[in-house]
């Protein structure tokens, strides 16, 4: 299976992608991985379309099809080969057995599956490639709960696997039906805070929180975890993947510990859709200095600016300011920002607009629209998952801004 190294892989992409030739024309022969730009995350998946594919390095002819999030503007679709989506699985499925999997464990496959969603179908062939032999019940976030329960029962399942908002549901129902304490749960997808670890702490004593790993479909492999990693904190899948950590304000790389940056990453994997220099979408800071070159540990510290993940719903800054266009007549936006809290044992989002023209009825208005347009969020809302969206009309001088630069802070994760 091949893994690139970089220089082989920035010349594959900008000699087979007319993207990244477009991309890094004025680079130079043999440029240095960071002396070329980070990917603008809207002109990226733009150039990703179906009609003409600017990204793709060949034809996909064989392989897997998966899709993240978006409100609205372009979808973001990702393309593996066959041979990639295998690599990527069982170097997952190696950070599985680092993570404590013990022999014998029964899992049940809480994560979501359809719709060309990938959590599901890439838990279960991580847990596939994984060394420990474990049983797998590949039950399903979206099946009916009195099922589950009933699975969990009858099978004495030990591990459950999932995002916290369905954990957090399943346990409460857990109890009262009393079916079998889990040893331990396996999370991904959104973090666990504090407040939801002592309420499962208090449902469930002596239970084991753990995170299952860091990867998204967009990207690839990001980190997992050991023994030694305390929550929030992973290791870098150093054979698989080079991760910078970036200062927002100078654009230059972090080395030392505990200074927080933007999470940049190059798959050394993907050769059909080069990801160089990738913005995750996260925050974070280097745990251990830089003489450590492999499997180095760094703690995740929030959302970075491109989006927001709210419980199970992700939603970018660029697709929401896409959508705002629809209502500009009515609110003469000077501009907006995106604000994550959490309470309650539940994520919230703030949308706060400047405007002198807002009005109840227009948030209504525009609160109807988006749920129209991402109807997951209104389900989420439904289920218990999350607080409603909310909307904040201000005056522009209230918005948040960078104290260094002036440059408005488009998006404040409170949860951290």
């Amino acid at each position: 299976m091949k893994i690139y190294v970089i220089s082989e892989l920035i010349q594959l992409a900008r000699t087979k992608s007319p993207f990244y030739k477009e991309l890094y024309k004025d680079c130079g022969q043999n440029p240095q991985l960071q002396e070329l730009p980070i990917l603008n995350g809207t002109t990226f998946w733009k150039a990703n379309n179906l009609e003409k594919n600017e990204v793709l390095t060949e034809p996909h002819s064989n392989g897997i099809v998966f899709k993240s999030g978006g409100t609205t503007g372009y979808p973001k679709f990702s393309f593996f080969t066959k041979e990639e989506w295998n690599l990527f699985t069982q170097a997952f499925g190696e950070g599985l057995t680092k993570g404590g999997l013990v022999a014998g464990e029964k899992i049940a496959n809480l994560f979501y599956v359809g719709d060309l969603y990938a959590s599901f179908l890439f838990i279960m062939k991580s847990l596939e490639a994984s060394t420990v032999p474990i049983v797998h019940f590949p039950l399903g976030g979206a099946a009916d709960m009195q099922t589950i329960i009933k699975t969990l029962k009858e099978f004495q399942i030990d591990v459950w696997a999932g995002v916290p908002t369905t954990i957090m549901k399943l346990a409460e129902i857990a109890v009262q039906e009393k079916a079998p304490h889990p040893r331990k749960i396996l999370f991904g997808g959104e973090d666990f805070y504090p407040d939801q670890r002592m309420h499962l702490e208090h449902l469930i004593p002596g239970v084991k929180i753990q995170s299952i790993g860091y990867a998204s479909v967009d990207g690839g492999l990001l980190g997992f975890v050991d023994p030694e990693c305390q929550p929030g904190e992973h290791r870098v899948f150093s054979d698989h993947t080079f991760i910078e950590i970036i200062d927002e304000d100078t654009g230059q790389p972090i080395e030392e510990v505990g200074k927080v940056g933007k999470v940049i990453l190059t798959n050394l994997t993907r050769g059909l859709m080069p990801i160089i220099r990738y913005p995750a979408g996260d925050l974070a800071a280097w745990v251990e200095p830089s003489s450590v070159k492999k499997f180095r540990k760094f703690l995740i510290q929030g959302r970075s600016e491109e989006g927001a993940r709210v419980g199970p719903v992700t939603l970018f800054y660029d697709d929401l300011s896409q959508f705002l266009q629809k209502f500009h007549k009515d609110l003469e936006s000077a501009g907006f920002q995106m604000i994550i809290r959490h309470f309650g044992n539940k994520d919230q989002l703030i949308i706060r607009v400047a405007t002198t023209k807002g009005s109840e009825v227009l948030k209504e208005k525009i609160q109807k629209e988006l749920h129209k347009e991402r109807p997951l969020i209104e389900a989420s809302i439904a289920q218990g998952h999350i607080h409603p969206v909310e909307f904040e009309f201000v005056e522009a001088h209230q918005l948040t801004f960078q104290l260094r630069t002036g440059k408005l802070r488009r998006l404040i994760d409170e949860r951290f």
